[in-house]
């Protein structure tokens, strides 16, 4: 397959188009989406109300080191963003996606609420075990929720209607844009309440939002579009594998071979057309080819034994899912440079002068990573605006460039952050020393801290092109059975990356240490904390290179329409087809 050539694309008949664009739908698009785009927003905003000063609760009132308490903030939200996949397979298998929701929200209120009560109760407030008992509900409340949330809205676009399908790489954007506008005032208002007046009441703020959300959702109820669970996806999995093995001896090039045809089809009508949607065959991974081969023993068969035969429909879904393996593995780097906003940055950020104008209001640190997300919403803007429409005129693409490409700038932007955020730790250092505070931690550094503005921007900028990127791939790319898992497995990388992060940390520390300087101690005026971030940086670079070769040789999903009265159709007219 020749996947250099611009995609096929369908011709419709006017009068079918037409007819098409003029139906309403009595429910989903964007009015059912944009309840589901509130509760995220909500719940963005309630999440980062906890994690975006956690660790200046674990270092000042719980008391705990530093990088101890980096570790443990990156061990939670590890927690928090790999629980998803459990989440996936309930909603994917069991639940589906509507009642995964609404019982992971009741699970997240009930532990914001028990957050509330062991910061405000004067008997818990030091039970450190209470503390995390509270942290690891929420973190269970967000495995069931997180994975849904962006299926189901999504879900609401039929990508049949070609305005809907149009409309569903915007929503992409817009989705971010709106989960990072809720972060953002949560970084700047919570995080103020929680330095200035105390944190009960901020945690209280967070719990009323959840209950908030999950009321908003319901309203909803009646213009969503539902999607019933199709049993479990991975017994579908397994089966191509095991019929892969068992005719492991199969000739699959032969010219007298004969496939199975029958596949799990989504019929009904598209454009006015009836039949079925498939997959297209493709020449990656051929060794599993051989499960769909009908062989004498299947043949004299009077019924088919799905763990030796599987249509190529099926064969083809297992094809997507270890297309995207190589791509997940290669995000994992860049979600490790995500990890330190907050908590290596935040820590920069509490040593400088945070005042504005001389006055006595101080910035809290941990306020800064809303420049990160005021970032993400101006360029998100800016791209869907403005790039999109400019790059859709040269290539020829709805989305002007393909997902792979848009991820790759994110990971090249990325490598800059760290270059650039220990540019600035260094001039940090070199003004400490200068002015003898290099063994006073606790004394601030006279250095504004908008000195730090070049690596947030920079951060937010590769966000939008990397995550926003992640997000469209593991749904667009994985079978209509598995969204929600699709959800989790981006939303997994932020949490392998975060358990990475503590690792990296963990074995520099250990390191560093032999040589008698290490580069990450408590006292960030003697520590080398410029060296890790170019160090990260180095390891960016090097990881670039493995996901631009991966993304070289990837087949995005192409599906054939099959009219039993006409001739095979590509429709590739709205997707990314193609490489890269």
């Amino acid at each position: 397959m020749d996947n250099s050539q611009a995609p096929e694309r369908i011709v419709i008949d006017h009068e079918e188009t037409k007819l098409s664009a003029q139906q309403k739908p009595s429910k989903g698009g964007w009015r059912s989406a944009i309840f589901v785009i509130f509760v995220e927003v909500a719940e963005r905003f309630s999440y980062y109300g906890v994690s975006g000063n956690l660790i200046t609760y674990l270092t000042i009132v719980l008391g705990q080191p530093t990088a101890t308490a980096a570790k443990n903030v990156n061990m939670w939200a590890g927690v928090s963003m790999v629980s998803p996949i459990l989440g996936a397979i309930v909603a994917d298998s069991y639940l589906g996606r509507f009642k995964t929701i609404i019982i992971s929200s009741i699970i997240y209120f009930m532990g914001v609420l028990l957050l509330t009560l062991s910061v405000s109760v004067a008997s818990l407030r030091h039970h450190q075990s209470i503390f995390f008992l509270a942290l690891y509900i929420i973190s269970i409340g967000e495995g069931g929720h997180k994975p849904c949330v962006q299926a189901f809205a999504a879900d609401q676009f039929n990508d049949d209607v070609p305005q809907e399908k149009a409309a569903k790489s915007s929503f992409f954007n817009w989705w971010y844009a709106g989960i990072v506008s809720g972060a953002s005032v949560s970084l700047l208002f919570v995080v103020y309440v929680q330095d200035s007046i105390s944190w009960g009441t901020a945690y209280a703020i967070l719990a009323a939002a959840v209950a908030a959300a999950l009321g908003l959702f319901l309203m909803g109820i009646p213009t969503y579009r539902r999607q019933e669970p199709l049993g479990s996806p991975f017994v579908q999995v397994a089966q191509v594998l095991v019929a892969s093995v068992r005719k492991r001896r199969v000739d699959a090039t032969h010219s007298d071979c004969r496939f199975c045809s029958e596949d799990w089809r989504v019929g009904g009508h598209a454009n006015g057309r009836s039949g079925f949607k498939t997959l297209a065959r493709t020449t990656q991974f051929r060794f599993l080819d051989k499960a769909m081969i009908v062989d004498n023993i299947d043949a004299s068969s009077k019924t088919r034994n799905h763990w030796r035969l599987c249509p190529v429909n099926q064969v083809e879904e297992v094809k997507l899912l270890l297309r995207l393996v190589p791509i997940w593995l290669t995000s994992l780097m860049f979600t490790i440079v995500f990890a330190q906003i907050s908590t290596y940055f935040t820590k920069q950020g509490s040593t400088m002068i945070r005042s504005i104008n001389g006055s006595r209001f101080q910035i809290p640190a941990a306020s800064l990573q809303a420049i990160n997300g005021i970032t993400i919403v101006i360029f998100t803007v800016i791209y869907d605006r403005i790039l999109v429409p400019v790059t859709r005129k040269i290539t020829g693409r709805p989305s002007g460039i393909t997902i792979l490409q848009r991820m790759g700038i994110g990971h090249f932007i990325s490598i800059f952050t760290m270059i650039i955020a220990g540019v600035m730790e260094a001039k940090r250092v070199r003004v400490a020393r200068q002015h003898g505070l290099i063994d006073l931690p606790k004394s601030t550094v006279p250095m504004r801290v908008w000195w730090l503005l070049p690596q947030y921007i920079s951060c937010g900028t590769s966000l939008v092109f990397t995550i926003v990127g992640m997000q469209e791939l593991f749904y667009d790319q994985i079978p209509e059975g598995m969204r929600s898992m699709g959800a989790a497995a981006y939303i997994s990388t932020v949490g392998v990356g975060s358990f990475l992060s503590s690792a990296v940390i963990s074995i520099v520390q250990a390191i560093s240490s032999r040589t008698g300087h290490q580069w990450l101690v408590d006292d960030l005026n003697r520590a080398h904390l410029y060296y890790f971030y170019w160090m990260l940086a180095g390891l960016s670079a090097l990881n670039l290179c493995f996901f631009l070769w991966f993304a070289e040789g990837f087949e995005y999903k192409k599906i054939e329409w099959n009219d039993p009265n006409e001739e095979k159709i590509s429709l590739n007219g709205y997707s990314n087809n193609g490489r890269r």
